[in-house]
This record gives structure tokens, sequence and C-alpha cells, in this order.
């Protein structure tokens, strides 16, 4: 008897590491949710990996790939209609039957009034508890991987990378952790009703960064700490919607506050191993920063 598992957002950082790690347990079958096939070719070269397109305002498509699926890792993108996406999500869910939901949530999601990007998830999760599903929360802290998508490029070019958060720390953690929490979640037992915060094993300043991928490259990089307003200012110009910006700004400032420099031993507990550092995530990905 096999599980049937659909990952929504399967070609995103944290998908498509749930997918590979999915895909090679015993008795399961993965069902790779992409807005694009041609974008999730890819994954089609996994083991027990169905590759399905998902448009999360065609119905169709979505009664498509829920049907006969036992669990759902559901991950929405980071977009203005992210809640409204995720509870169509959720109401596909409950119509097919889904036994249990794995969200994919943010840290400090239950603060009150807590950030923007907590809100918009502590509704969703709110959504899921209504809807009778079994659910699970993980929640974590920002990404190694941000390092690698999004800061590779000028730490290529020009040896620096740029973001407004000061001396502030945050314990990074790699998805590849998230990932195998995940996992835990959907396939290991006693975790519904469960929210997990998740963070990497220490909380690093982005000069602390900087001088890893230093020593790790042998290559000079260098932070640098940008005013807030002028961080806005340059967001705006590469056409960012005004949304977005005041989020990642304000997601900024708490890192700069140190509101997310704690860190747990979740990841630990849930798989039995000890979550990446930042030196191990900057080793395994050292081509991306020379």
């Amino acid at each position: 008897m096999h599980t049937t598992i659909l990952v929504t957002g399967a070609t995103g950082t944290v998908g498509r590491e749930v997918v590979i790690q999915l895909s090679i347990i015993d008795g399961v079958r993965v069902r790779a949710g992409v807005h694009s096939i041609i974008k999730g070719e890819n994954l089609k070269r996994l083991p027990d990996v169905e590759v399905c397109e998902m448009n999360f305002k065609d119905r169709d498509s979505l009664h498509a790939a829920f049907t006969h699926v036992d669990k759902v890792f559901l991950i929405t993108p980071f977009s203005d209609d992210q809640v409204e996406m995720a509870k169509t999500l959720v109401d596909e869910a409950k119509k097919a039957n889904v036994k249990h939901i794995v969200k994919l949530s943010v840290i400090g999601a239950d603060t009150e009034p807590g950030l923007q990007l907590g809100r918009w998830h502590r509704e969703v999760e709110q959504y899921i508890i209504d809807s009778g599903i079994a659910y699970t929360f993980l929640r974590p802290s920002s990404f190694m991987q941000n390092y690698s998508n999004f800061d590779a490029s000028t730490i290529q070019k020009e040896g620096r990378f740029y973001h407004s958060t000061g001396n502030g720390k945050v314990s990074c953690i790699d998805v590849r952790d998230i990932a195998a929490a995940g996992v835990e979640a959907l396939i290991g037992t006693g975790h519904e009703g469960k929210a997990y915060e998740l963070t990497g094993p220490e909380a690093l300043t982005n000069q602390e960064v900087a001088g890893i991928i230093s020593e790790v490259t042998g290559r000079q990089v260098e932070f640098v700490d940008v005013p807030e307003d002028a961080a806005k200012s340059t967001m705006l110009q590469h056409h960012m919607p005004e949304w977005m910006v005041n989020a990642m700004l304000e997601l900024e400032r708490s890192y700069k506050e140190n509101q997310f420099s704690e860190t747990t031993d979740t990841v630990q507990q849930l798989t039995g191993r000890p979550p990446h550092s930042f030196r191990q995530f900057a080793e395994d990905y050292k081509e991306c920063f020379v």
C-alpha cells in the first residue's frame, strides 16, 4: 500500500528539496505540483515522482492535482494573493478527503501582532485548523539558500552583498533541514496538531556570514549595510511591488533588532541529526559565490 503526497510549489527552493527527499522513501508516491511543466521537467527523472501542472486559479487543474492524494505539503508563492491561493488549496484538499496537510509557514507566525509576513501565514494556519483536516505547521527561520539564490550575483561580480540588517543576528536554516523535518512530519507519527519552529544551530550577523563565505571561497566578501530609505528606493526602481518592498523591509528591520536570533533544537528532535551549520552550507554551495 502506497501513500500519495502532493507537494505544491514543487519547483521552489523548499518544494524541490521536499520532492527529492520524499522520492527515495519506499511506499511513497510523490505528485509534484508545478506552475509550468517545462520548469518541472527535471523532477520527472526522480523515482516515483509524477509532475502535474497546477494553476491556483483553475479549479479543474486543482481537482486533477488533488485526485487520490493522501497528504499535502502546502507551499504557496510569495505574492499579493497568497492567502487566497492557500485557502483555495485547502478547500480542494477538503473536497479530496486529504488526511494531513503539512504547511510551510514562517517563524513567529503565532506572534501578536507580529510582522505582516507572519500575519498572512497565521490567517492560513487558522483556515487549515478550521477546515478540520489534520495539520502540522513548519515555521522556519530565514533560509541559508537566500544567499545563494539572491546575493550570489553581487558576491560574484563585486565581492559584496547588500541588506538593511545592521549588526542583527539571525538563526538561518538550510532548506535541506526544513525538507527533512517536513518529510518526518508527513511520514512519521504524532505530528498532527503540532507547530514546529525550525532554525539553524547558530545565529550570525551578515558580517559573520561574509567572513565565512570569504574563508570558504578564498576571496574577500563584504557585507554592506544599506540604509532603509536607500534600500526601498532601489527595490522600487527595480519594479518590485510596494507591498513586497514594505514586507521585506519590515522583515529586515526585525532582523536588525535581533527578533529572530534564538535557536531551537527542533531539527535534531525531528530528524535525529543536527541541522547544517552555515559553514557547511557555504562549503556545499561554494560554486555559487565564486
